[in-house]
């Protein structure tokens, strides 16, 4: 046996795996770059000539992967937000205070064993979940989350959204139906009940916001509500405000109007004969469909990524990193050497117990914690987008907690009591306040004319 065949059994399997994994990485590495050299100058050649469709794919990919960690973080704020309220702990074992549990709980999930029971339609059974969750994501690529922000803008977005919108329902009806269950029929059907009655005064009650703003773009819309907090339609749209946020959570079905998968009534309605990855495409859809009615409520009432006030010292930071051409290089090696020593000496001279790993690694990570709020920092200096997108951000989450605050809060209502509040207070209320709006436009014409 050669000295290289002594050295490779003394390895142990972690040892091995990772070898493995780095000889790979530098194949894989030198493969890129011939890759790069060979085809480089054609593909950068066809994007340039391309560029909407490269523009749509890489919209198209960051909404897709922004909508888990979206997931994740508000069924995290769900549990922790509920358990505060109800004066437990919630979630402190899994992650630093139990940040990680959401995803455990997602994984979990993916794991189960995904079951299509007998007499059930495999092909719509299947197909259901995936038009839910895309009805959602796509609903996604017309918001606007920040000046430039966005997937696509057009002058009927707010057209576009409610009508992508509506394929959720013919996603929860294909589900309702296919898995040939009673109770994931009657949810199916509460769920075109739904929106036949809810879908009027949602849109209705965004009219009166349309007939302010003259158009039907939803970047329109947020540059019309510019200025202060006084210049938001909230304040000119009060009643449309509270028609759409009632009509909105009960399109998303949220507590109290979640009639759809009414566990003391129909077990789990729609969802009732799901499991495994099947199970967690509907779940995911309904937290992400928070975020998007979230996120169209502020857009429309709540000036979107307009901030409620100017900030009265103006701060300019003038450094662009580029400009420091090989020291940037020099700093970006030297610095998190140096910062990680710093940090970790605190901890090595307060816990004369810990081994010098753990006091580096402790060090480590504090530095890269202070690294990225100093590198937020100067972007939200820097970047208008930076400052767009944290206040739509802040607005939007908002309204997350106050859904899940109505989660532990109301009780579910009866669906005849639903329906009734739909038809008879809901739409008359939308159709009152499209009327005043258009009677108070043409006052205030004739006055300035």
């Amino acid at each position: 046996m050669t000295a290289v065949g002594r050295a490779w059994r003394r390895v142990t399997l972690p040892g091995k795996v990772v070898l493995v994994l780095a000889a790979l990485a530098v194949v894989a590495s030198g493969l890129l770059a011939a890759a790069a050299v060979l085809f480089g100058p054609p593909i950068v050649a066809f994007l340039e000539a391309n560029l909407p469709l490269v523009r749509f794919v890489v919209a198209a990919t960051a909404v897709l992967l922004v909508t888990v960690p979206t997931a994740f973080l508000i069924i995290y704020m769900e549990m922790k937000v509920i358990a505060l309220m109800n004066l437990r702990i919630g979630p402190d074992r899994v992650g630093p205070f139990g940040t990680a549990l959401s995803v455990v709980h997602g994984l979990k999930v993916l794991a189960k064993e995904d079951f299509t029971p007998t007499g059930a339609d495999p092909v719509v059974f299947t197909m259901a979940p995936v038009v839910v969750f895309m009805a959602t994501v796509m609903s996604l690529l017309v918001m606007p989350f920040a000046p430039g922000l966005f997937g696509q803008d057009f002058n009927i977005a707010l057209l576009y959204f409610f009508a992508v919108g509506g394929f959720t329902v013919v996603g929860l009806l294909m589900g309702g139906w296919a898995s040939f269950n009673k109770y994931s029929l009657l949810g199916g059907l509460r769920s075109a009940a739904q929106i036949v009655s809810y879908e009027i005064p949602l849109v209705l009650s965004a009219a009166g916001v349309v007939m302010l703003a003259g158009t039907m773009s939803l970047n329109g819309i947020v540059e019309r509500q510019a200025g202060s907090i006084l210049d938001w339609y909230v304040w000119q749209q009060p009643l449309a405000f509270l028609v759409f946020f009632i009509a909105a959570t009960a399109e998303a079905n949220r507590t109290p109007f979640d009639l759809t998968e009414a566990d003391s009534e129909i077990v789990a309605g729609f969802a009732t004969e799901y499991s495994g990855m099947r199970f967690g495409f509907f779940f995911f859809a309904e937290y992400v469909n928070v975020f998007v009615v979230s996120a169209l409520t502020t857009t429309l009432f709540f000036g979107g990524w307009n901030a409620p006030f100017d900030w009265p010292w103006p701060v300019t930071l003038a450094l662009d990193p580029g400009s420091l051409g090989i020291l940037l290089l020099v700093g970006l090696a030297v610095v998190p050497v140096v910062g990680t020593l710093v940090f970790a000496a605190p901890f090595w001279l307060a816990r004369s117990d810990w081994p010098t790993w753990q006091a580096l690694l402790a060090g480590f990570v504090v530095f890269n914690l202070v690294a990225v709020a100093a590198v937020l920092g100067w972007a939200f200096v820097s970047f208008d987008w930076v400052v767009g997108l944290a206040w739509f951000m802040a607005k939007t989450y908002l309204f997350v907690f106050v859904f899940v605050w109505l989660r532990a809060t109301l009780p579910r209502v009866r669906i005849d009591q639903l329906m009734d509040f739909a038809w008879k207070w809901l739409m008359e209320l939308a159709f009152l306040n499209m009327f005043v709006t258009a009677g108070a436009l043409l006052v205030v014409d004739q006055l300035r004319g």
